[in-house]
């Protein structure tokens, strides 16, 4: 009797998980569960042991006596040895510094722009709205390069005059041109445009009701916008924060070109001198990124529900700017997406005609004729000046770089953006699981940790595994990296498709591929490219995840550095143009194609 009991338990049991696999949603949970969990935290592990481990000549290696083992050496040196404070709290200090700035400054110009496109009657709302994004659309170096070469001078920073050096004989302080000012200011420019949308898009469905009877009740302007308006915006500061703190404490190109140390630009600095302790850093950052999810979990979960749009008033009444005000300020937004999004495109171009690029000497002279096309056009390897390198046009270096980066770019976006809308489509419809609570979380972890400290891990899990320096490796660690850009994008379609249309394509007896293919993605296909497109965009301007992970030559970006270092600056200005170059086209392309775009539904189409 037992054991047929047994048997009748083991027979339902296995109906059950038979049953439990027969539904797609149910496959891909659990498939790519087991796949990101090893995939994230593998490498996260790895440089976790590395931390320990004593390699030849470093430094533990000096301390112990030892070539091979473990110590707690690293940790000890860096934390409380005597170069601790170069090595470790300084950058800390920094970087922890220039991450809440960066999340602050960021949120307070980026809110106040959604709020003008949004609230108000500003004018040519279209071309700001599409023009506000672009410095997060360009790489995040272009903008602390050109103001290097705005405000760069002989008597300050060294070398050549800048632009405002040449023309006004002016010489900018030193803190005002490298350091902590221009970095917060550069990076709050560049992520200027998540808050933006985000804000955006809360402002524009907010139900103006609300702020409408607090000003019927004589309440001040400032209570209204602390009690009413602020807390409406919480959740989207909140998501702001959490996109923006973890890669500005990950940042390395705009410390880098600013001078700034932190911890990205020390882990480069202290190289394989000090193998183990570079992991520490590493560690730390990844900390952060954690850390800062956890509280934003927290602040999430404890938050009171405040009701946004109720169905009765859909449609927020403008702020009337006046006549004069809403050109004026309008006017004010052109000029400055000026310098930060046409003018960088310019500067790139003009260093590229430049006999000595960077200085600008010959603006105040007038000499025009003193430009040259050498940079472009000479071939051989006799050019003064170019270290035996050919022209942009016909340097093979170059191109091949651009086409690894094309490479990578396409097929992380296209691995990432069909992983993501597959984790998409399976949390939506089981979204009230704890396995589609867990893949979620794991897919979108690897955005919260720094670029620098994945490209650590990933350098260190892909040498162990001897595919360092392969495109392999660099499109692996971008798939990664990625994939909550498409699975947040998809998952968001996913949530607004009602059940009953699969359910009735279900009822017909239509396999599930045909109703992905012929229902589901053509309903959601702006969405979907979407998902494909920021990986797209992503990937061929990254620089901080991938430096660490092939030789200089292998990509547009790592090649930078490398022209950089050779002081071939008119060449590294190239590549950049051609980056942006086509980046811009890109997006103008797929907006064109299918009306996807990063400000759509802001309010920006008025």
């Amino acid at each position: 009797m037992n054991e047929a009991i047994k048997t009748d338990k083991r027979k339902i049991q296995k109906n059950k998980v038979k049953t439990f696999f027969q539904k797609p949603e149910n496959v891909i949970l659990v498939l790519f569960g087991v796949v990101l969990t090893i995939a994230t935290i593998a490498p996260i592990l790895t440089l976790l042991v590395d931390t320990f481990v004593i390699k030849p000549g470093s430094y533990a290696a000096y301390a112990t006596g030892k070539s091979s083992g473990f110590t707690l050496v690293n940790w000890k040196d860096l934390f409380f040895g005597n170069s601790s404070k170069q090595n470790l709290w300084l950058p800390l200090w920094n970087s922890i510094v220039l991450a809440v700035m960066s999340c602050l400054v960021s949120i307070a110009f980026g809110g106040t722009f959604a709020y003008l496109v949004t609230r108000t009657n500003m004018k040519f709302k279209k071309y700001l709205s599409a023009i506000f994004i672009f410095p997060y659309i360009m790489p995040q170096w272009t903008l602390a390069v050109v103001w290097l070469n705005l405000f760069k001078s002989a008597a300050v920073t060294g070398g050549s005059n800048g632009l405002v050096a040449s023309l006004f004989n002016v010489n900018m302080p030193a803190w005002f041109v490298q350091g902590m000012f221009p970095s917060i200011l550069i990076l709050a420019l560049h992520y200027a445009p998540f808050a933006y949308i985000l804000i955006g898009s809360i402002f524009r469905n907010m139900d103006s009701n609300l702020e409408e009877a607090a000003v019927i009740l004589n309440t001040p302007k400032w209570k209204v916008f602390r009690k009413v308006t602020l807390p409406m915006i919480y959740p989207a500061i909140l998501s702001t924060v959490l996109l923006v703190f973890g890669s500005a404490m990950g940042s390395y190109p705009v410390p880098h070109y600013l001078k700034l140390t932190t911890l990205s630009t020390k882990y480069v600095q202290l190289g394989v001198r000090r193998a183990g302790q570079t992991s520490i850093l590493g560690v730390i950052m990844m900390l952060f990124g954690v850390a800062i999810l956890m509280v934003n979990q927290r602040a999430t979960k404890s938050r009171k529900s405040y009701t946004t749009v109720t169905g009765k008033s859909g449609q927020a009444s403008e702020v009337n700017l006046g006549k004069i005000g809403r050109y004026a300020i309008a006017s004010f937004f052109i000029i400055f997406t000026f310098f930060t999004s046409i003018y960088p495109i310019f500067s790139f171009a003009l260093e590229t005609f430049l006999p000595n690029p960077g200085d600008y000497s010959f603006l105040k002279s007038g000499d025009w004729s003193s430009l040259t096309l050498k940079w472009w056009t000479h071939r051989g390897t006799g050019e003064a000046g170019t270290y035996g390198q050919q022209g942009i046009l016909y340097n093979t270096m170059i191109w091949n770089g651009f086409k690894g980066s094309l490479i990578v770019a396409s097929v992380s976006a296209l691995v990432a953006g069909t992983i993501g809308l597959l984790i998409g489509y399976a949390v939506a419809k089981r979204r009230k699981t704890k396995l589609a609570s867990f893949v979620n979380n794991i897919a979108f972890l690897p955005y919260l940790l720094p670029s620098l400290a994945i490209g650590i891990a990933f350098f260190i899990f892909g040498s162990n595994l001897g595919i360092y320096d392969t495109y392999l490796l660099v499109i692996i660690a971008g798939t990664i990296k990625y994939i909550p850009f498409s699975a947040r994008s998809s998952l968001n379609s996913m949530m607004q498709l009602s059940n009953e249309i699969e359910e009735a394509a279900l009822i017909q007896g239509i396999p599930w591929r045909k109703r992905m293919t012929r229902i589901i993605i053509p309903i959601q296909k702006a969405a979907i490219i979407s998902g494909f497109m920021l990986p797209f965009m992503t990937a061929i301007r990254e620089l901080t995840l991938f430096m660490l992970l092939v030789n200089q030559s292998k990509l547009s970006t790592t090649l930078l550095s490398y022209f950089d270092e050779m002081g071939l600056y008119a060449f590294s200005s190239g590549i950049n143009l051609v980056i942006i170059i086509t980046i811009l086209l890109f997006n103008f392309g797929v907006n064109k194609l299918t009306g996807a775009s990063l400000d759509k539904g802001v309010g920006g189409g008025k």
